[in-house]
């Protein structure tokens, strides 16, 4: 875990990913301290003049972007159950971390938060080269942005303890052993003090 860290604030950009109402109460065994230090990352950030972005994941009626060879977003499309998790008040971003006023929101439909969407289009127009990263699962959305990202040759940083999963021994080894060599790993309070 890095201790000591900076930001070039005006060319970084915090995402918080999959915080959805639906997805923080289902994966998060302590949602109100996960929200709680999620949510004063995003005012630090917003503070200090930094980007943020809220990635989110949804559908159409009927979800014509799922594929049944998909093998986790068909379990989506043929479920009336999980599909509630992203429907409705549900799928809307939990109202502690925003979005505020100049907060940015990119829907996407895959893992992924570049997959499919104009995710990449806003970060070069915004002349991002950094990215902070957290959300929900670690496993999910953290692993799969965290290696688009670290292919496009984007520098990342994830705030471990603004990320959560079902599997708690797969978060830690993703947070110790997979991210490092990938990624600037650190913690909520470190990157708010680096701000």
């Amino acid at each position: 875990m890095t201790n000591e860290i900076k930001f070039d604030v005006a060319h970084t950009a915090v995402m918080a990913m999959d915080c959805q109402v639906g997805i923080v109460t289902a994966y998060t065994k302590q949602a109100t301290e996960f929200i709680g230090r999620a949510s004063r990352v995003l005012m630090a950030a917003r503070k200090a003049g930094m980007a943020v972005i809220h990635i989110k994941v949804g559908f159409r009626p009927s979800m014509p972007e799922i594929s049944e060879r998909n093998k986790v977003f068909s379990q989506f499309k043929s479920s009336p159950q999980r599909q509630q998790l992203l429907m409705g008040p549900s799928g809307e971003i939990h109202a502690d971390l925003g979005p505020a006023e100049n907060d940015i929101v990119v829907t996407k439909h895959r893992v992924s938060a570049f997959t499919g969407t104009d995710l990449e289009m806003i970060l070069r127009a915004k002349e991002i080269h950094t990215l902070a990263l957290f959300g929900i699962a670690t496993s999910g959305v953290v692993l799969s942005t965290l290696i688009d990202a670290f292919d496009a040759d984007y520098r990342i940083v994830v705030i471990g303890d603004c990320c959560a999963d079902v599997d708690p021994a797969l978060h830690e080894t993703l947070l110790n052993k997979f991210f490092p060599n990938r990624a600037e790993v650190t913690n909520s309070d470190a990157f708010m003090k680096a701000l």
